[in-house]
């Protein structure tokens, strides 16, 4: 006997469709408007900043702001060249270690069994509720007693701690690495190591993915100004805020700094949208 399948059809109008896409359209365009008005205020001359009622677009669009700040760039006494490569190194220890230890933790907490392993899971949790605020005295004296004040370490190692991407790691792993995979790489022989490695971390690719986008749009806008004192060791933000610091003479200079550090992480996250849809969708994030 022969089975036959039927299709469920959505009973849904033609004119239902267009207005939930209408709808869709809108929402989309409002939450645009943030970025829409940054990305016009870099190109308005210093004198609309100051007309009112303020005006959305620019009327007379212009590079000058991106002129003005290149020529302040130029006369900082470091290099800008310096204060982007701070800013780089920062950016790739902290996003590296913090996937590494971050999913070798996540690895251990959510496919080995050891005593103490619901008291650290209740911690990572609760760890979640502080804000920054409120861990900055205990950081910089942790920071200030190991002696990294005044170097990389003191940005890059907090970020290695973070316990969101652990938790994140570790949500995709308890629901989508399967317990047989990882007892059949065991019968075979082969070690903890590589069953993390070559198995596990292929399959929880959205999730790591999408934890090296959060860390590196985080750390790109560090100053380090609560740790880093020496101008060399400086960072792209910092010295960009120093310039804007000037006053209303250099609001034009202020809207193209904070359009330029926008872009790279909106650019790295457009990119890998699809990946971070996928992560929250199966992580059990709730």
């Amino acid at each position: 006997m022969k089975l036959q399948t039927r299709k469920k059809r959505i009973s849904r109008s033609r004119g239902g469709d267009i207005f939930i896409f209408s709808i869709l359209v809108l929402g989309g365009l409002f939450t645009a408007l943030p970025l829409l008005y940054a990305l016009t205020s870099a190109f308005k001359p210093l004198n609309e900043f100051f007309i009112y009622p303020p005006q959305f677009f620019a009327r007379n669009p212009t590079l000058a702001n991106f002129q003005d700040l290149v020529v302040l760039m130029a006369k900082s006494w470091v290099p800008m060249s310096r204060y982007l490569f701070n800013s780089l190194v920062i950016v790739l220890l902290g996003t590296l270690g913090n996937l590494f230890f971050g999913s070798l933790a996540a690895y251990a907490l959510s496919k080995h069994n050891f005593v103490g392993k619901e008291m650290i899971n209740k911690a990572i949790i609760f760890s979640l509720m502080f804000a920054p605020a409120v861990t900055q005295i205990p950081n910089y004296l942790t920071i200030a007693y190991l002696g990294w004040i005044n170097t990389y370490w003191a940005v890059v190692v907090p970020a290695w701690a973070s316990t969101l991407g652990l938790y994140l790691m570790k949500k995709f792993m308890d629901s989508m690495v399967d317990e047989s995979y990882l007892e059949a790489a065991r019968i075979s022989g082969a070690s903890e190591f590589d069953i993390y490695w070559r198995i596990v971390m292929p399959i929880v690719k959205p999730a790591w993915l999408t934890l090296i986008i959060l860390t590196f749009q985080s750390l790109w806008q560090a100053t380090g100004g609560n740790y880093i004192y020496a101008e060399q060791l400086k960072t792209l933000p910092y010295a960009l805020n120093q310039i804007v610091a000037g006053g209303v003479a250099r609001a034009g200079i202020g809207a193209a700094v904070s359009l330029i550090m926008m872009l790279v992480p909106i650019v790295v996250f457009v990119i890998n949208q699809s990946k971070i849809v996928e992560t929250m969708g199966t992580s059990g994030l709730d």
